[in-house]
């Protein structure tokens, strides 16, 4: 019988964190070294000042002021329907306001602050244990329009992939924990673990001029001390214009990245995996193609451009410091965003886009970044690719053509693409988009073409990172050599996604490779294989090794919790206890993941494992129970419990659940073989159909075609059964069961020759231990005699 898997899930969350109201009008002294806030830049700089103040960073929280309402919200006439409650924002006079009507009872929730400000404000309103919560409704500034902003962060899965809103009270709305540092600065969050309250502070709202240039109280003092006129050797300030194209990309997608923190806090002018995780398109936030389907703020995009990865780009190419847009103008104007590296087709624009030279379908940008909009957020393809209305026509995925000709088809829009061009250059992101889409259904039936693709090197980071994550849903033996190929890749994202792979193919020769990861440069390998290397005993280290080993180890424990108000880092801290054999710190790093959001499945499921680790299948079973409350269908939840009531005697109740999975999920070998076994003795014939189920859903698990064998030959269907295992022993000759098994069919039917035969043959392997060897020469004689 199998016994629990352990569900390690990728995070694909985005942990940001910010802060309580009353803190606004905190002044911290002038000390060196220390944050001294905008203002104290503004007198020698005043320039830059006043282009800061007035933009989207310097903006992108604010207070709710009469001034603030007076200019940019109106009150709301009509309610709008969310969650079984009307909602509707007033204005009191310098107050804005939130009224919840749950029937006759009138809730009021005193909006503070107001995020964003380009296509959307948010607001925010302090709820208990210093929590402060987005409000449910949005005034969307395009449309002049409020809406429910909860309804609006739908994602309109393709695959039939369910989803719906989250509730304005969960924890993914509340801004400590979810929006960390992109919309204040220098933030602390103060989480207490005792009392699970925040204290948040942050010196000045909206994104500052130390942001980008570190402290400044210690540059105050040295140009102080030179006097008017004379400028310092050493400025005591990160210079940025100085930065290279990835310092200013990193300091950039600290804030415009979908990605997972490994660190504290982000020093700008360091590079990017130093201090996060980026999500890929394992995530199905993306379309198979790579485009955005939700919001994912930038960075995974930038990085599928050719333009970035000839490492001669960076975001402020086209972006001022302060996030403008440098490049408005004329089309003749705007283009100049393209130069000098496409010259001939900024200055000859109808022969590449075959529109007139000054009109908007010759703008640059219009057909490489087509905007697209989502949850009211306006955002630019930055991937920077051709149009390609295929993808439109296999993956519901956005194109520049039918994005302006809205009125025209994909098929219309591909038409023209290929009269235009000879070369077909859709042709390879389709190809690439349809492997990504078919690992994300977990079909396999192409995996040698997956597998040819990692070693052929021709997809970029993103797409060879997002299919080496997809292939952990892959059982085949048949991966790991490309997969383990990519812990030399050039890319920090790639060899971080091979070696956390490894988790599950700890060989010898691939411990000593992920010995070697632990002392990569980037902060994202050495993590990542400190994920995997957790789960190998220490005593199997030599003693320089385990040097080696504890100094990863500990870098990787402190980078899970350095989001402690956040439940994903308990979780992780679980499993990294988990595989260090702690079960009793896993259990309780399970609990506070749960306490801090109890509508996560992942520690409850996880936690079950551990009880039953822990011989308290009591405990597992309230775990599982708890599971299936959030979520009935849950595959990995009605799997192990399943498992667990098969373990405990509970047969009925087993099957009952390992149904359920395969009504979720018709391939799921593990469900189907064990319920081969848990009805064989009551219908021998349903016992066969499982079997043969579990076999199909996984053919290179030649312990499923075994099993369908035996069931076979219990069952009088011996010419079949005869014929599987011979399919078994040409794919692996020294399988010990099938041998005894295939030998005694032989032996029962009177064809002793051809059991003779099988045995002498076998005998002569070395893959069969020598005790087996024992046995066959024992019923060699047998048969001899």
């Amino acid at each position: 019988m199998n016994k629990f898997f352990l569900l390690l899930i990728p995070l694909t969350i985005l942990i940001i964190v910010l802060s309580l109201s009353g803190c606004k009008n905190l002044k911290p002294e002038k000390k060196p070294n220390e944050y001294t806030g905008s203002q104290s830049c503004r007198s020698c700089h005043e320039k830059f000042y006043q282009l800061w103040s007035n933009s989207h960073h310097g903006k992108a929280m604010q207070p709710i002021t009469a001034s603030f309402l007076e200019s940019e919200v109106p009150s709301m006439e009509q309610d709008i329907l969310i969650e079984g409650k009307k909602y509707r924002m007033i204005i009191e006079d310098t107050t804005l306001v939130c009224l919840e009507k749950d029937g006759d009872q009138l809730t009021r929730f005193t909006a503070t602050w107001a995020l964003g400000g380009k296509n959307v404000y948010y607001f925010l309103t302090p709820i208990t244990k210093g929590r402060l919560q987005t409000l449910p409704l949005a005034y969307d500034l395009n449309d002049s329009a409020w809406y429910d902003n909860p309804k609006s962060a739908i994602r309109h899965f393709t695959n039939d992939i369910p989803d719906e809103a989250v509730s304005w009270k969960d924890f993914l709305y509340t801004f400590n924990t979810t929006c960390y540092s992109c919309h204040v600065s220098q933030l602390t969050t103060n989480f207490n673990m005792n009392t699970l309250t925040y204290n948040t502070l942050w010196n000045e709202a909206g994104i500052n001029c130390e942001t980008c240039h570190g402290p400044c109280g210690e540059h105050i003092r040295v140009c102080e001390e030179a006097g008017e006129g004379v400028i310092p050797e050493d400025l005591k300030i990160i210079i940025t214009r100085t930065f290279t194209h990835d310092q200013h990309n990193s300091s950039c997608s600290s804030c415009h990245a979908k990605m997972r923190p490994l660190t504290s806090s982000y020093p700008p002018g360091e590079t990017f995996f130093d201090h996060f995780d980026l999500i890929t398109l394992e995530n199905p936030d993306f379309y198979p193609d790579g485009r955005d389907l939700g919001e994912n703020y930038t960075y995974t995009t930038w990085m599928q451009s050719e333009c970035v990865q000839s490492d001669q780009l960076d975001c402020i190419h086209c972006h001022t410091s302060s996030g403008r847009y440098r490049y408005h103008g004329t089309v003749a104007e705007g283009n100049q965003a393209c130069m000098p590296c496409h010259k001939e087709n900024v200055s000859y624009p109808e022969a590449h886009t075959h529109h007139p030279a000054d009109s908007e379908g010759s703008r640059c940008i219009n057909c490489h970044m087509p905007k697209t909009k989502f949850g009211g957020m306006v955002r630019s393809d930055h991937s920077m690719r051709p149009p390609m209305p295929s993808a439109t026509i296999e993956f519901e995925s956005p194109n520049a053509c039918t994005l302006c000709h809205d009125d025209m088809s994909p098929e219309w829009a591909d038409k023209f693409v290929r009269e235009w061009r000879e070369h077909d250059y859709q042709a390879p992101v389709l190809y690439n988009a349809g492997l990504i889409n078919a690992a994300r259904e977990n079909d396999w039936s192409n995996l040698d073409k997956m597998l040819e693709a990692l070693d052929s090197n021709r997809m970029d980071a993103v797409f060879t990172t997002s299919l080496i994550r997809l292939l952990a849903g892959c059982e085949s033996e048949n991966k790991w050599t490309s997969i383990e190929k990519k812990l030399d890749h050039k890319s920090p994202l790639v060899r971080s996604a091979a070696a956390n792979a490894m988790i599950s193919n700890l060989r010898s020769d691939v411990i000593k490779k992920l010995l070697k990861a632990a002392k990569d440069k980037y902060r994202i390998v050495r993590l990542a294989a400190a994920s995997s290397l957790s789960a190998v005993p220490i005593n199997q280290f030599t003693t320089e090794e385990q040097q080696i080993v504890n100094n990863v180890l500990e870098e990787y424990r402190n980078s899970l919790i350095t989001r402690s108000d956040n439940w994903s880092s308990h979780y992780n801290l679980g499993n990294f206890y988990h595989y260090q054999g702690q079960l009793n710190k896993a259990i309780l790093s399970y609990e506070t993941a749960s306490q801090l959001y109890d509508q996560a499945l992942e520690p409850l499921i996880n936690s079950s494992i551990v009880y039953s680790q822990l011989n308290d299948p009591a405990n597992a079973e309230r775990s599982l129970q708890q599971a299936l409350e959030i979520d009935p269908e849950n595959e990995a939840a009605n799997l192990n419990m399943g498992l667990l009531s098969a373990e405990t005697g509970k047969t009925d109740m087993a099957i009952k659940y390992l149904r359920k999975v395969l009504e979720i999920n018709p391939e799921s070998a593990v469900s189907a073989y064990n319920l081969s076994i848990l009805v064989s003795k009551e219908n021998p014939d349903k016992a066969i159909e499982y079997s043969r189920q579990a076999y199909k859903s996984y053919p290179d698990n030649l312990k499923y075609g075994y099993t369908y064998a035996f069931f076979l030959n219990q069952n009088r269907q011996t010419k079949q059964a005869t014929g599987e295992l011979k399919l078994i022993l040409k794919k692996n000759p020294g399988y010990v069961d099938a041998i005894f098994l295939l030998g005694n069919i032989y032996e029962e039917s009177g064809d002793k020759q051809k059991a003779v035969s099988l045995y002498k043959e076998s005998i002569k392997l070395e893959s069969v231990p020598d005790q087996v060897k024992i046995q066959l020469n024992n019923k060699l004689y047998s048969l001899e005699q």
